[in-house]
């Protein structure tokens, strides 16, 4: 596959999940979890996209998250075809399936570390378009219970903000 062809899979990806994506998540999407792109051709085309702004990075706290531009998406609708059809049929069907999947990856944050002390602190967090809307921060007496929190914490985190904000709002 060449390198231009390269760059498209990566501006077809982006156009299919219609989300901002994080590097990392984008670089698990692209080469680990399916074997589209290998993670040096998926690092140097993320690279050659933003040079040429066919994708911009959006910078929120400590988060940046990239996304297709006005141009890319252009630039796609002109060359898509030069990427194998069975291909972008691929790409469609799995980021149409895995498309919820991916935003709670990106918009439900987790993390834990070790204090001083020998307890955890957790933090968590939920965003949306890579601004912060919750974030607690908890102090766990062992790394079992911390690694619980940080395990469970993409499938219950919109059922804690739900039942937070209808306590705090009640």
């Amino acid at each position: 596959m060449d390198n231009t062809i390269k760059k498209l899979v990566l501006l077809y990806v982006f156009d299919s999940i219609a989300m901002p994506l994080a590097e990392d998540t984008l670089i698990k999407l692209t080469t680990s979890d399916n074997e589209w792109l290998s993670f040096i051709d998926c690092k140097q085309s993320l690279i050659e996209l933003l040079e040429t702004e066919l994708i911009y990075q959006n910078k929120s706290g400590d988060r940046v998250l990239y996304s297709i531009t006005a141009d890319g998406r252009e630039c796609l609708a002109h060359f898509y075809t030069r990427i194998p059809s069975s291909l972008r049929e691929e790409i469609t069907r799995y980021t149409r399936d895995n498309r919820l999947r991916y935003r709670k990856k990106q918009e439900y944050f987790s993390d834990y570390s070790r204090n001083p002390d020998g307890s955890y602190t957790v933090i968590l967090k939920i965003t949306d378009s890579g601004s912060v809307i919750m974030e607690l921060k908890l102090i766990v007496p062992s790394r079992a219970t911390a690694s619980r929190i940080y395990n469970n914490w993409v499938n219950k985190a919109a059922q804690v903000y739900g039942q937070l904000y209808e306590s705090i709002i009640n």
